[in-house]
Formats: C-alpha cells, sequence, structure tokens
C-alpha cells in the first residue's frame, strides 16, 4: 500500500524510506494504522483491476490507429502504382500488365486477414507460453 501512494506521488523518497522502517518495526496491526492514517484509504482489489482495463482499453485504441494507419499507406502506396501503370500504359504503344495487383494483392490479402482476426491470434500465443 505504501509502494502505491508513493507511486500516485503522495510520498516523497525520505517520506517512504521512513514510513518502511516503521513498517518494518512494526508490531501491532495498531502500529500499522499510525504509518499510514493521513494517507487516503485504496482499495487495492479493484485498483488492479482498473489498472488492467486501462491498459487494455489504450491497447485496444493503438492497435485501431496502427490499423488505420496500415490501410491508410497501402490505399496511398496502391493508388500510387496505379497512377503510374496509368501513365505508362498511355505513354506506350500497346498494353501494359497490370503490375500493380502484385504490389496490393499480397499487402492487402495480409491486413485483411489481419483486420478480421485482430491480434487474437498473439494474444493466444502468450496465453499458451505463460506469459
Amino acid at each position: 500500500m505504501l509502494r502505491e501512494h508513493y507511486a500516485q506521488g503522495r510520498l516523497t523518497v525520505e517520506e517512504f524510506d521512513e514510513r518502511l522502517e516503521q513498517l518494518y518495526a512494526s508490531k501491532t496491526y495498531g502500529e500499522l494504522q499510525v504509518i499510514t492514517r493521513d494517507l487516503p484509504d485504496v482499495d487495492m482489489r479493484s485498483y488492479s483491476a482498473e489498472q488492467q482495463n486501462k491498459k487494455a482499453e489504450k491497447q485496444k485504441a493503438k492497435q485501431k490507429k496502427d490499423l488505420r494507419g496500415a490501410w491508410a499507406a497501402w490505399l496511398a502506396a496502391s493508388g500510387i502504382n496505379w497512377v503510374i501503370w496509368f501513365i505508362v500504359s498511355v505513354t506506350s504503344d500497346g498494353g501494359v500488365y497490370p503490375w500493380p495487383l502484385w504490389v496490393m494483392g499480397p499487402w492487402g490479402v495480409i491486413l485483411l486477414v489481419h483486420t478480421i482476426v485482430g491480434d487474437n491470434g498473439g494474444d493466444a500465443k502468450k496465453k499458451e507460453l505463460g506469459k
């Protein structure tokens, strides 16, 4: 509990060290209450769950943003390649093979699979490895 208050900035390093020494020297619950009586109560059971929920929400938002960026890059690269193909096709004598398909096809399939499946496969592997 002292670590949480220290992490939240309620205690300085000196105060934390002093209270930690008092904690190890205490022998009764009453002495423990004296150490933390001026600090607000923190429900440690809900604290960790709230922190995990916040981290999970931030991670999902970041993944969504990263996925949008990947699709935007795919769209921009595909558009540029099609413009180049069109210019070459118009200025050449014969028809030009639609080579931009080879650029956008595999990349698009990988992005599509990642969009549909998401990162669930990575989470399953982490759980399987015990991480």
